[in-house]
């Protein structure tokens, strides 16, 4: 029998979401309850599969695997940058997984890298492919510590020139789909096969000849088991899925063979709940069985050289059966909204962008040749800064490649590759991939296009915002309300673009509730204080000060001086300007501050009115996070207000609903209603709160499901799930906390038996951890004799039965 591997490989991906102008990825409303998509997905996908479950028979978990040790996988440099900074337990499992694989499988690491912010390159011109496989590559190198020796391609779009590329940086093989392939041939020579899905082989690599005379490996893989995993349910099995895989081989043949498919990683997970456990199941029963041996492509492709080469299908992808239309054209390829809508605005949309790209272009070339030895080098290599925004990292690269050196003007050098940056950032595929111009995918892209051309704007004195607009213009959502591409820009884009005076504009405001520290920071700004006053009369307060706000992206420094008028609660006006001189401000705070002690607040705000030009800022000024926690903050008095009312009405009338519901009557919606927020937020508090009050708790649940109240379910599983969270993280502090061990194991409990779905994984998680750590010392001490250490291990036990993990 020849030998014989499974590979698996997921594509780990999200789009870049952050604010191009702070550099912080904000709320998003579609993810609740958690704060946006890349920590829901995380929740859901990526943290789940580095720590993923095995079940017996039974339901309870055997072991715990970290699934990326196994599989062959990518993950979007741009996401990467994210988990690092906000998710940074699962980062390590990650690259921890790949130092696994590489001790596992003859040191070649399962990780591959990915062209930078997922451009579909046949449709990139020649630098922006260069760029994207050097910084893919830089970005990777910087993560994992090796080089990589795969890449994935954006939705597998390809051509020959990005495989070029590709190849003269070194990487060795390419993820492909199987209908991707045209011809094949015995590399020994003899007539070119033409092949389409069903007819190739996927179970082999193949070599491309490029035209250079250079070489790639490509994996074509099984597209009909891939889809089956994807879409057709094969996941709900894990045994099944593995079945499924051994399943594919043919008996007959000599040669060595790769069984291996390739999807989304977000399918074992997020698409799929719970299927990064068939996942694991699947590569654990291949493991343990002796039908095949789990491998890597990097691998198999050292000991199984190609035998056969292939020519690929040029400009095609894995997710558009026309090609690469779906990311110019109206093809008819879509995510599957409303049947009647269209995508006839994705033309106009790439249009509109490849000229401000060119128009970019030519702006960076005229300026930045007096200030780069090499632009276009520059730019690859201000990858460096991207990864490290040190001023020492700056350093470094202008004293290789500015033409002054260290001496170069640090902020246009800065400025000019940050808007090329932003130029590469507004062809992320995902703008395209979706349904309509409105969608928040797009209006990313569209952001970029903003940032670019203020930084444009900046450098020449020139604006090309007219000209790009007009040619958007023509841009239709499907949407009536939202219009067309103009329309969406002044409505969702321009009203958002971030100048230094709006960041001094939300550092006046918020110290009014948060006072900041001297050298502080606002996301990617770094503000010191240079002067402040603030005087106050019951509750209204009046404060001037100057600041400097210096960009962290462009150095950019700019000094300013602001005044803010708080008349209580949501009642502010705030107003910024250019510093201008310390006579000025002296002024203008002398005769403001005379007013304030008279209490003439008209005259106060005369006086900032005209010496700021208009007090155009307010609370709905405030960058949307911090506006959002201000807002909560004032609004908890008339909230408490408003609670107690509903309060007084449950607690008169919640007998009587109980007692309807008991009889089979409606309960009217005015007590309904009372009920549901009153329990609601009630139960929310309670386990927010430092200690858990299971008794509550479980009160208001048994009240709630008395009077058919309807719960946000989603919110209170995820509170419910935090709060025991940090119970077993404090008992990984406190080990030999009885009482707590004993409080975690009733709340478990109470969340198997709630209403709604508690997700545990991070709970289960932590206590495997402490059944490897701290039980084996408390069983031997119990084994001694040890009274205390006997009950510890009882209620350990215990703890592991309602959590469905079975202690040895």
């Amino acid at each position: 029998m020849s030998e014989r591997y499974v590979c698996i490989h997921g594509h780990f991906y999200q789009p870049p979401r952050e604010n191009p102008w702070l550099e912080h990825l904000e709320q998003q409303e579609s993810a609740y309850p958690y704060h946006d998509w890349n920590e829901r997905v995380t929740a859901e996908c990526y943290a789940p599969n580095a720590a993923a479950r095995i079940l017996d028979q039974t339901g309870h978990i055997t072991r715990i695997n970290n699934n990326y040790a196994r599989l062959s996988f990518n993950f979007g440099p741009t996401l990467l940058s994210w988990l690092a900074v906000k998710a940074p337990e699962t980062y390590a499992a990650i690259l921890a997984a790949d130092r696994e694989s590489q001790a596992h499988f003859d040191g070649h690491g399962s990780a591959i890298a990915q062209v930078y912010n997922h451009v579909i390159m046949p449709l990139a011109n020649h630098r922006d492919k260069v760029t994207q496989v050097r910084w893919g590559v830089t970005d990777f190198t910087h993560r994992f510590g090796r080089a990589p020796e795969g890449m994935w391609l954006a939705e597998t779009a390809v051509d020959l020139e990005s495989l070029e590329i590709m190849a003269a940086h070194g990487i060795r093989f390419t993820i492909l789909a199987p209908h991707q392939a045209s011809h094949v041939r015995l590399i020994a020579g003899g007539a070119w096969q033409e092949v389409n899905e069903a007819s190739l082989d996927s179970r082999e690599p193949y070599l491309v000849v490029l035209p250079s005379g250079r070489t790639i490996t490509v994996f074509f893989y099984d597209g009909a088991t891939a889809r089956a995993v994807a879409f057709e349910g094969l996941l709900q099995n894990g045994e099944r899925f593995a079945d499924r895989l051994l399943g594919c081989f043919d008996a007959g043949r000599a040669q060595a063979q790769l069984v291996h498919i390739a999807t989304d990683g977000e399918t074992y997970g997020h698409h799929h709940r719970f299927g990064e456990m068939a996942l694991s199941y699947a590569l654990h029963h291949v493991d343990r069985g002796r039908q095949a041996r789990v491998t890597n492509y990097a691998a198999f492709l050292a000991k199984h050289p190609p035998r056969r080469e292939a020519r690929i299908r040029e400009r095609t992808s894995w997710s558009c059966s026309h090609g690469v239309e779906r990311w110019r054209a109206d093809c008819g390829c879509r995510a599957g909204a409303d049947a009647k809508w269209n995508q006839a605005w994705r033309k106009p949309l790439r249009e509109a962008l490849t000229w401000l790209q060119q128009e970019l272009a030519s702006v960076f070339e005229a300026r930045a040749r007096a200030v780069f030895v090499d632009p276009w080098r520059a730019r690859d290599a201000y990858i460096d800064v991207i990864l490290d925004r040190s001023p020492a990292a700056v350093t470094k690269l202008l004293t290789a490649e500015a033409k002054d050196g260290a001496t170069a003007d640090r902020t246009e050098a800065l400025a000019l590759l940050e808007m090329q940056r932003q130029a590469l950032l507004m062809f992320t595929s995902c703008g395209w991939f979706f349904d309509d111009l409105a969608g928040i995918e797009t209006l990313q892209l569209l952001s970029y296009a903003a940032r670019a051309l203020q930084l444009s704007t900046a450098l020449t004195g020139t604006s090309l915002e007219a000209d790009f607009v007009s040619r958007l213009a023509p841009a239709e959502s499907n949407r009536p309300e939202q219009g067309n591409g103009q329309a969406i820009w002044e409505r969702s884009i321009k009203p958002h673009v971030v100048r230094a005076e709006q960041v001094g504009a939300h550092y006046a405001i918020r110290s009014l509730f948060e006072p900041y520290r001297e050298h502080d920071r606002v996301y990617c700004y770094h503000v010191d204080r240079n002067a402040h006053h603030l005087l106050e009369s019951g509750r209204t307060r009046l404060q001037v000060g100057q600041v400097t706000v210096t960009s962290e992206v462009t150095e950019e420094k700019t000094k300013l001086c602001f005044g803010v008028l708080h008349f209580g609660d949501h009642n502010l006006s705030c107003g910024v300007h250019l510093f201008k001189s310390e006579r000025e401000f002296d002024e203008m705070w002398q005769a403001a501050r005379l007013a304030f002690d008279q209490g003439d607040l008209a005259a106060v705000i005369r006086h900032l009115d005209r010496h700021y030009d208009g007090l155009a800022y307010s609370l709905g000024s405030l960058f949307a996070d911090q506006q959002r926690w201000i807002l909560d903050s004032l609004l908890a008095a008339t909230l408490a207000s408003a609670e107690d009312a509903y309060r007084q009405l449950h607690d008169q009338y919640g007998p009587l609903a109980r007692y309807l519901r008991r009889v089979g009557l409606p309960v009217p919606q005015a007590i309904k209603m009372a009920g549901e927020y009153v329990l609601d937020t009630t139960l929310k508090a309670a386990m927010a709160a430092g200690e858990l009050d299971l008794e509550k708790i479980s009160h208001l649940l048994d009240q709630a499901k008395d009077e058919a109240v309807p719960l946000d379910k989603a919110g209170l599983s995820y509170a419910l799930g935090k709060a025991i969270e940090r119970a077993i993280a404090l008992l990984r502090l406190r080990p030999a906390d009885l009482a707590l061990l004993q409080q975690l194991c009733d709340a478990v409990g109470l969340a198997r038996a709630a209403a709604f779905d508690v997700d545990l994984w991070r709970v289960q998680t932590l206590y495997w951890d402490l059944s490897q750590r701290a039980y084996p010392d408390f069983a031997k001490a119990a084994d001694h004799g040890d009274d205390r250490s006997r009950r510890w291990v009882e209620r350990f036990r215990a703890l592991g039965e309602v959590l469905k993990i079975r202690v040895a």
